[in-house]
Formats: C-alpha cells, structure tokens, sequence
C-alpha cells in the first residue's frame, strides 16, 4: 500500500491528488489519501489554515486511508521515537522511519517504484503526471459559483475569454511577502518577469487583453488601471477561489507565478492553442539548470527574474 499525505492549499492539494492518480496505475488498488492533515487539532498550530478543497470538485473519486493504516506507518518503536527526538535536538532531521518517504528535490523518478511508504510532498514537477494530464483535465471538474449572479458573470466572461486573445496573469501576494516567505519564494516573479511575458504576447497577437488574477486587489487596481487593456477579476473569493483556476483554462495565454495555483490554472486549459508561461525558478533555494527545467517542464515558456527567456 501507498498513503498520500494531502497537505497546503489547492493547488498542492491538487498535486498530491494527480501523483495519486498517476500512482493508481502501478497499484490499481493499493493507493490511499491521508487527510489528517486537516484535522482541527493540527490546524489550530497552523499560521494560515487551510481546508480540504478538493471536496469542492464535483465528484472527484478517491479513498482515503484508515486511521489504523496510517498508524501502521506512522507509529514507531519506543527506541525510534527517541532516536528521533535526540536528533531533533541536536537540529538534525528525523529520517529514521522507514516507511516514510519524503520528497526532497524537484522530481523523484524511483517514486513509480514505491510500494509500502506514506509519501510527504508537494510534487509541483510536471514531468509526474504529464502524461495523465487529459484524465486529469475530465476528473477535475469544477463547481458552480456558490452565487447565481456571479456564476453568470464568469459565464459570460468564459465566452469573452474564448472569442478573444486573452491571457491570464496570475500575481502571488500575500503570503509570499512575510520575510520567511519571501527568503524562499521572492525576487522569482519580479516586474521584469511579468513585463517580458505579457511582451511576449503583445509581441506576436493583435489586440491582446490581459485578466489580472491575484488576491491583492488594490495592487491590482494601482498597476492594472487601464480598463482597455487588463481586467482584474476580483470576485471569486474564500470558497468560490477555484472559480479563478476555471477562468483560466479558457485564455489563450497562461502567465503564472511561481505558485501551483496558477500553473493549474495552465495546466487544465485544454485550448489547442495555447501558450504557457512560467518562472524559470520556483524556489530560491532550489538549483536549476535550462536542460533540466525544460525535461521537467516540456511545452512551457521559462522566463527568469530578470526577464530573460531561458
């Protein structure tokens, strides 16, 4: 047996989720999901609480773990357990668990080889379920908006978006600016970064329009003002978030920021002729390499922070 630890917001969730799915075919019915994660008592140590959304699909097929299955996994012997804590205060990691299996670099080939772990990750790597991308496209399916009046608004911005050269540009604020946070994730989708791609676009399509996609409306509204040229979309929030990721599978272009909710956003667009566009980096602490992203990353455009197509 193999449990996935569903973790994070809805984009890694949905990560976790598709790597299970892509797991599913090498042990058709031996593949779990751990939802613990969510439980009241570990959320309430958590900085910014999350939810289980992938409740939120329509239907999304899966099952989760036993409490008793994920113990056999978790629960170690009183010797290991100390082991751990000795090594804990000595700020070492804790890797004497065996059956755990933690992701720890962009993309683990040797994870289609698993069997009998509980996996840890977030699994943002495309090259781990590329090739499920379409079943993945049919299984995510999204709700309605929780309010008649707006569901007809994205509805009819949905047509707009089809019959147009338009391009999504998703801006991650907010938590990507505490100084922990911006350590690991900032200086990766600078000005020059956004520049260079929607240059990229105005470069090769006429009359193109830019939806402007981020939790910072002001921002938005102080950058973004011209009417003729950007729309910011600002009215799917708290539950009706996924709302956005739905809107942007109808652009021509995807322009995303280092941030799994865009590049699902991207990722599920199942336009024929759509563009791609991502950062280079996703982590400032993570090393890349131009042959590598591009294995990794096959049919996106990479543009680093100083605006450079890779």
């Amino acid at each position: 047996m193999l449990i996935i630890q569903i973790a994070g917001g809805l984009g890694n969730q949905m990560q976790q989720y598709a790597l299970y799915r892509k797991l599913l075919k090498y042990h058709p019915d031996g593949v779990r999901l751990d939802l613990s994660w969510f439980d009241s008592e570990v959320q309430k140590n958590m900085l910014a609480k999350r939810e289980f959304e992938l409740a939120l699909f329509k239907g999304l097929p899966y099952i989760e773990c036993k409490p008793e299955e994920r113990a056999a996994f978790l629960d170690r012997n009183a010797a290991q357990k100390l082991s751990g804590k000795v090594l804990k205060k000595l700020g070492l990691r804790d890797n004497a668990n065996p059956n755990v299996f933690e992701e720890s670099r962009m993309f683990h080939p040797e994870i289609f080889e698993l069997d009998n772990k509980y996996i840890i990750g977030y699994f943002a790597c495309q090259k781990y379920y590329d090739d499920i991308m379409g079943d993945l496209c049919n299984l995510f399916e999204f709700p309605e908006h929780l309010d008649p009046e707006l569901e007809k608004k994205n509805l009819e911005l949905i047509s707009k978006m089809e019959k147009e050269n338009s391009v999504s540009v998703h801006i991650r604020r907010g938590d990507y600016l505490d100084p922990e946070n911006f350590k690991i994730l900032g200086n990766i989708a600078t000005d020059e970064y956004y520049e260079s791609a929607m240059k990229y676009f105005e470069d090769r399509y006429e009359k193109v329009h830019f939806y402007i996609f981020t939790s910072d409306h002001e921002y938005a509204r102080e950058h973004f003002a011209d009417e003729s040229k950007y729309t910011i979309v600002d009215w799917n929030t708290g539950k009706d978030s996924l709302q956005d990721v739905r809107l942007m599978n109808h652009c021509l272009g995807n322009i995303c920021a280092n941030s799994t909710f865009s590049f699902w956003g991207a990722r599920l667009n199942q336009r024929q002729d759509k563009v791609m566009i991502r950062t280079y980096k996703m982590r400032n602490n993570q090393p890349v390499d131009p042959d590598t992203m591009h294995d990794y990353w096959k049919g996106w455009i990479l543009i680093d922070e100083t605006g450079r197509e890779v």
